[in-house]
């Protein structure tokens, strides 16, 4: 059984800074391309960033581009989402997945085969 654990999230000012942490279990962590997502109020879920299995390819959406850091530590079995210059259109629900496929990164959801239960950021004007 697989087990991801998102934590971090919270509430912050525009401009200001999270990062978000997923705790993985249950499987070989360090074997496959990972992800984050996020779904914001009314909105679709959408693809924020992702992350091959040894974090040296990464890949991001255009709105977080140059502002978002995704990475990773296999040691730990933890993945990251470095969140700076934070605004309130980043409000959502943030979600860590996770591929069943070693390389490449993945921007279509259905590629990932589980989900953490997710994790609220919330960005104030």
């Amino acid at each position: 059984q697989v087990q991801l654990v998102e934590s971090g999230g919270g509430l912050v000012q525009a401009g200001g800074s999270l990062r978000l942490s997923c705790a993985a279990s249950g499987r070989t962590f360090s074997s496959y391309a990972m992800g984050w997502f996020r779904q914001g109020p009314g909105k679709e879920r959408e693809f924020v960033a992702a992350i091959n299995w040894n974090g040296d390819n990464t890949y991001y959406a255009d709105s977080v581009k140059g502002r978002f850091t995704i990475s990773r530590d296999n040691a730990k079995n933890t993945m990251y989402l470095q969140m700076n210059s934070l605004k309130p259109e980043d409000t959502a629900v943030y979600y860590c997945a996770s591929t069943l496929t070693r390389s490449g990164t993945h921007s279509n959801h259905r590629t990932y085969a589980y989900w953490g239960q997710g994790t609220q950021v919330t960005v104030s004007s």
